[in-house]
């Protein structure tokens, strides 16, 4: 379904961009100036490669060694606001779900899907001694999840899985925080939410999960979203960004123990949730594929039609690529 290329290929995919983005840069006097002071990068507390990534200062060594001065993290708690940040000019590139880059598309943001992850795990979440068994049962419920976040989109899709429309429930728009407060408050039904607050939730809350993207049908993938302006004005740094991303990311799928303890020191979450968390995990990162771009045209075009975005969009129109340059 997702059509993903293998570990090997998507090395070799990015690696040919980063070369060719060192051609680039040293083509001649015009090239050679298209460089920001600065490159801005977005991220979540729960987002352990880029925590990761941060943390080594990999992309700013990279950076340094072709003329561009630092690198600058900001961290947000989801993905609607770090997308609202990027629209406003105030990043250059992050990492989100699926839906995020739905809602900023619809709402005119100019921005631009660079590569593609393999999403987080998400779970639909209910209290250890709520009578709630199966997403049948959530009709008339209060369901929380961020509006606008990945959790959007799989709380939609398990819902028409079990038959029932996004009508059917209360919809609750909350932050992971605040849904959390919520969640053992009892203020809410179900809460529908991705790892690491999935593995927290079951760990420090015995929360139970009524259904999760095990299964394949709810499952989608995430998206590293850049500001148009900065990936054509700015490819090759954009790609080399990118290169040292991915590298993070294969050694992650192979040191999940060590990302776990790592991630731990670094965010404050325990190590058990993570170690939880990595476990389902997976661990790669290439090119936006026709598969990926038909998965998200479906999405765009669902909620177009539950009225959960304004107008329809063709998510075709803002896929970076380095032909395109």
């Amino acid at each position: 379904m997702k059509n993903r290329l293998n570990r090997r290929q998507l090395g070799a995919a990015l690696a040919a961009l980063y070369a060719a983005s060192l051609l680039g840069l040293k083509a001649g006097p015009a090239a050679a100036q298209a460089l920001p002071k600065e490159v801005r990068i977005g991220f979540q507390k729960g987002s352990a490669v880029l925590v990761l990534t941060k943390k080594q200062a990999v992309i700013e060594k990279r950076l340094k060694a072709l003329g561009v001065d630092s690198v600058k993290w900001v961290e947000f708690q989801f993905g609607p606001p770090m997308l609202e940040a990027l629209g406003a000019g105030a990043i250059d590139l992050g990492s989100v779900g699926d839906t995020p880059p739905i809602f900023a598309q619809a709402g005119g943001a100019d921005l631009v899907y660079a590569a593609a992850t393999p999403s987080a795990q998400h779970a639909v979440l209910v209290s250890k001694n709520s009578p709630i068994k199966t997403v049948a049962e959530l009709k008339g419920k209060k369901v929380a999840f961020g509006k606008g976040s990945s959790a959007q989109n799989v709380t939609v899709k398990a819902l028409a899985l079990a038959g029932l429309k996004f009508s059917d429930i209360q919809p609750t728009y909350l932050s992971p925080a605040d849904a959390t407060a919520a969640f053992n408050g009892g203020n809410i039904d179900a809460w529908v939410v991705w790892d690491p607050y999935y593995a927290i939730a079951e760990e420090r809350y015995g929360a139970r999960s009524i259904a999760d993207t095990a299964d394949r049908r709810l499952a989608s993938s995430s998206y590293y979203i850049a500001s148009r302006r900065f990936a054509h004005q700015y490819p090759g740094v954009l790609s080399t960004v990118l290169d040292e991303i991915r590298k993070t990311t294969e050694w992650a799928g192979q040191n999940r123990a060590e990302l776990a303890a790592l991630a731990a020191e670094a965010t404050g979450i325990d190590v058990k949730s993570w170690t939880a968390a990595f476990d389902r995990a997976e661990f790669s990162l290439g090119p936006v594929t026709d598969a990926h771009l038909a998965q998200q045209q479906q999405l765009a075009d669902t909620f177009q039609s539950l009225g959960i975005i304004p107008r329809k969009i063709n998510v075709s129109e803002i896929v970076w690529r380095w032909k395109d340059q």
